[in-house]
Order: structure tokens, then C-alpha cells, then sequence
């Protein structure tokens, strides 16, 4: 398994009330949102964070988003290494494969690939 991205997840009231992360600190591109979730990047340095509510389909909220190029492989090693899975190995219907782990510290990481 090989990182490819981390995104912090910061945890928002609203995902559309992004003023200050649009306005302020210049994340003026909405990458995506899907009400619950939003990714707002720099156009100039490409810098990102992703605003969160609420998880749609997990019991607990991530702190950060990490993308892999082989999100089974890595799946098979938390599970290996005995990692509480907060959320199963699953294919999302906005275009992911991911599973939420909790590192043994108690936060929680959201492990995705995109699909092909």
C-alpha cells in the first residue's frame, strides 16, 4: 500500500457556511460536495481541506482522508495488525472503495481509493 493524499477532515455545523476557508484563507474551489462533506482548494497553491458534518454512512466522524493505491491491501493489513474497523471495507456511491479505521491513539482515519 502507498499513500497517495491526506485531506483533514474538519468538523463544521454546516458544510456550506465555508466563508471563512473560502473567503479568508482563499479555498475558493468547491472540488466536490455532497451535503455532509465539501472539499475546498486553493487554485493558486492547490492546498485543500475537506469540511465535515456528519458522515452519511459511518458511525464516527474521521479526522483525516487518506488515499491509497490499494485500499484492500490496506483494509487486510489494519485488520492484520488487529485495528478496531469503524466502518467496513465498502464501495460508496460517490465513486470510492473505503473503510474508517482507529488508530490505537483513538483517532479515526477514513482509507479510500477512488475507483477506476
Amino acid at each position: 500500500m502507498q499513500v497517495r493524499s491526506i485531506i483533514a477532515n474538519l468538523k463544521v455545523d454546516d458544510v456550506d457556511d465555508a466563508g471563512f476557508y473560502a473567503d479568508y484563507l482563499g479555498l475558493s474551489v468547491q472540488e466536490f460536495t455532497l451535503g455532509w462533506v465539501a472539499r475546498y482548494t486553493s487554485p493558486e497553491t492547490g492546498a485543500h481541506l475537506q469540511l465535515v458534518s456528519a458522515d452519511a454512512t459511518s458511525p464516527q466522524d474521521s479526522v483525516v482522508s487518506v488515499t491509497v493505491d490499494d485500499v484492500d491491501a490496506a483494509h487486510a493489513e489494519a485488520l492484520r495488525r488487529g485495528y478496531d474497523i469503524v466502518r467496513p471495507l465498502n464501495d460508496e456511491a460517490w465513486g470510492v472503495r473505503r473503510f474508517l479505521v482507529r488508530a490505537p491513539d483513538g483517532n479515526v482515519v477514513n482509507i479510500l481509493q477512488n475507483h477506476a
